[in-house]
């Protein structure tokens, strides 16, 4: 099979309008297997707020509870989710949205309480995406839409970062064909000082991701992001980088590299 491309697309993309269109159409122009992974948790933030249901997150993850997994699973699953698919069928590309319940795409475990207990959260091991699954759709020309939520193939449903999603799916697509993992965001790549456009940072290797954490340049939720990227480069995914989401079709951004 030829090489795969996955890309995720986060919160503050599918919660602009305008972005979230421009993306579509970059998307949709990209040659080749292609498989989209989104976030969403901003649109969750807001109907949990809706609902009087508070919202605790810590480095940048999501603490859910049952009443929060309920809203999760609406906002991610549902309106999130087929308003992207809807999108990427006006835009001719046959696209089908995914949990990991379906096909049985990802099983995750439910993580330990301790020393967190972020509540029903998903840990999902090497193995638990369903390769065959994505090489059927690909082969088939359908396009999957991944969003972040799992099962434990026991009947509960778990949420999970989306990142984390984007890098075990690009794992899974990697016993396929050679995966190339991008991330995308509202942010040109990881910068030294967002005020400053010209401070991006080419390269990340483990030594300077040090560095940047220590001096807290990299925190909250771009933690999850490139601890996750790594994860990827280790387990076989040819390469990752972490751009803006206008800039898909061009060669600019963060290449983490092991």
């Amino acid at each position: 099979m030829e090489s795969i491309k996955v890309i995720k697309i986060g919160g503050n993309v599918v919660d602009n309008p305008e972005a979230l269109a421009r993306f579509i159409r970059d998307f949709v122009s990209l040659p080749g297997k292609k498989i989209l992974v989104h976030g969403g948790g901003k649109e969750a933030t807001r109907m949990s707020a809706k609902l009087d249901i508070p919202t605790t997150m810590i480095e940048g993850r999501r603490v859910t509870d049952r009443a929060t997994l309920d809203v999760v699973t609406m906002v991610y699953a549902g309106l999130v989710n087929k308003r992207i698919v809807s999108m990427l069928q006006a835009a001719g590309c046959n696209a089908i949205g995914l949990t990991g319940a379906d096909g049985n795409a990802i099983t995750a475990t439910r993580r330990p309480a301790k020393p967190i207990d972020y509540g029903f959260v998903g840990d999902i091991a090497p193995e638990g995406v369903n390769s065959g699954l994505i090489a059927s759709l690909l082969d088939a020309g359908i396009t999957p839409v991944y969003c972040a939520i799992t099962h434990d193939g026991a009947g509960t449903l778990l949420n999970c970062n989306a990142d984390t999603i984007a890098s075990s799916v690009a794992v899974g697509a990697s016993r396929i064909a050679p995966t190339d993992l991008i991330f995308c965001f509202e942010q040109p790549g990881v910068m030294e000082d967002i005020e400053r456009p010209d401070s991006l940072i080419s390269s990340i290797t483990p030594a300077v991701y040090a560095d940047l954490r220590e001096r807290g340049i990299v925190n909250k939720g771009m933690i999850p992001k490139i601890d996750n990227a790594f994860k990827a480069i280790e387990r076989g995914v040819a390469s990752v980088t972490i751009k803006h989401s206008d800039a898909l079709t061009i060669d600019r951004g963060t290449v983490i590299t092991a």
